[in-house]
This record gives structure tokens, sequence and C-alpha cells, in this order.
């Protein structure tokens, strides 16, 4: 039997991320249509879907990188891209964001010093940065070259960048891709405990469906459309599925059965 996350926490404030008609264009091609959803403070919010489904395209315009977005797209209560989210923003891309020449921890000590400048901060940084390293479980390999390290732990360093600030929102674009099933339920587990103990939101995305089990809310891609958004609970009953997987593949079949008259009159 499958063991579904816990119900969230209801949320108490304005959404971390808000969206309207939100429309990404890049060259001849439309990536993203029109998306309206919200983000829930304070909670894990899983975005799903397929590898070339605008994922990665729709982080991007959440953290202020994508060019021609279009709509409105308002993140911690300020259009995203906002010189003041520079800090209350963490993102991990899927390409780690290390310098192979560096140690784990001489990475860690130069993006907390970006951070955080100055030398009073010097003992504050030092803190961050054991902190992250044992989140993370890289401890024991803190003095390694980040070049010599595995794909999965590179991976875990660039989460521990993000990680420095103690960020309001962390965005992480298939944070588990290549890590074994002891690590993904290890990083699963530290992403609920920054839910919970510090009140973080997240924004995960993965095109693994079991992975979606464990958040508390979803938004479903597919060809640059949100399918659902919704609860794992919800999506189940409503499609009448024992899964997220299941319930899924339904919504896509009922998309499809949707478009074929549309394309009948072409």
């Amino acid at each position: 039997m499958m063991n579904y996350v816990a119900d969230p926490p209801q949320p108490t404030a304005a959404p971390a991320v808000h969206a309207e008609d939100l429309t990404v264009v890049r060259g001849p091609r439309t990536v993203l249509h029109h998306l309206s959803f919200t983000v829930p403070r304070g909670q894990i919010t899983g975005l799903l879907g397929p590898s070339g489904c605008g994922k990665s395209t729709l982080m991007r315009s959440i953290v202020g990188t994508q060019a021609k977005v279009t709509g409105t797209l308002d993140v911690l209560g300020h259009p995203a891209g906002h010189p003041t989210l520079r800090t209350r923003i963490g993102y991990v891309t899927q390409a780690p964001s290390v310098y192979d020449d560096l140690t784990v921890r001489q990475n860690l000590e130069y993006f907390a010093g970006i951070l955080d400048p100055g030398r009073a901060a010097a003992d504050r940084r030092h803190d961050h940065v054991t902190r992250v390293i044992a989140e993370v479980d890289l401890t024991s390999h803190a003095d390694a070259l980040a070049g010599n390290l595995s794909g999965g732990q590179r991976n875990r360093v660039s989460l521990a960048v993000a990680l420095l600030g103690t960020p309001d929102l962390l965005v992480l674009d298939e944070p588990t891709v290549g890590l074994d099933p002891v690590l993904r339920r290890d990083l699963w587990n530290l992403f609920h405990d920054l839910a919970a103990t510090r009140g973080a939101t997240l924004l995960v995305s993965s095109h693994v469906m079991d992975e979606a089990e464990r958040c508390h809310r979803l938004l479903l891609m597919r060809e640059g459309e949100i399918l659902a958004d919704d609860t794992p609970d919800a999506l189940r009953t409503r499609t009448g599925t024992d899964t997220v997987e299941a319930a899924f593949l339904h919504l896509v079949d009922q998309a499809a059965a949707a478009d074929r008259p549309k394309e009948s009159t072409r």
C-alpha cells in the first residue's frame, strides 16, 4: 500500500505565487498557454508532467530569468524578477551550478559571501555553510573537489547553495534526478521539514509520478497547459483512480478527446 503525504497545512496568507493569463512565447512557438494558478505559502507544490511540457520555462518565469513573459505573475507579493526577491528565492536548475575546481565547502563559502558580504559576517557565513552541508548529507565530502563528485552529489551541492540564505521560496527543477532511493527519501524528508518548521514554500518539478504523492498540492502540466491544480487526494477522488499517475493519464485522455473535434474541423 502506498503511503500518501499528510494533509497540508492550511494557507494563512496570500499565495507565494499568483499567475493570471501567463503566456511565454519563444520564437514562433508559444511555450506556455494562458496559465492561471496559485502556489500556497508554506506547502510543497509539485509541478508534474512529461519532459518538454514547459515545466522549466514556468520555473524560470517565476524566478524572473525567462524572457517574453506576458500576463500577471506575482511572487511573494512582487512582480516576478523584482530586485527585492533575489535573496528571498532559492533556485536549483537541472544543471548543477558549482565550480569543479573548488571543494564543496569552498563553493558554499563563495556563494555565502555573495549573499552575506563583509568581514563581520564571516562567522554567520561559516555557520550557514556547515548547516547546509549537513542538511544535504555531504559532511563526509565537504573537502572533496566538486569535479570529483558524482552527478547526484553535485546536485546536492546546488541544493545546498539554494538553502544558504534560508529562502522563503525554493524553486527546484527536478532535484532528485539521478539519486538513489534512500537519498531521494532523505531529500523529501528535508523538503517537508523546510515547509513544516521554517514555513518555506517549495515548488518542485518532476516527471516521476510517484513523487507527486509526496506533495501537498499539484500542478499537472501537458504541452504548455495546466491540466489540474489540486491536492493529490482531490485528484484521485475526482478521477476515480488510486494513484496520481493514473489520475494524470485520465486527465490526458480527457484532454485528447476534447481536442479531437477541434482538429477534425480544421
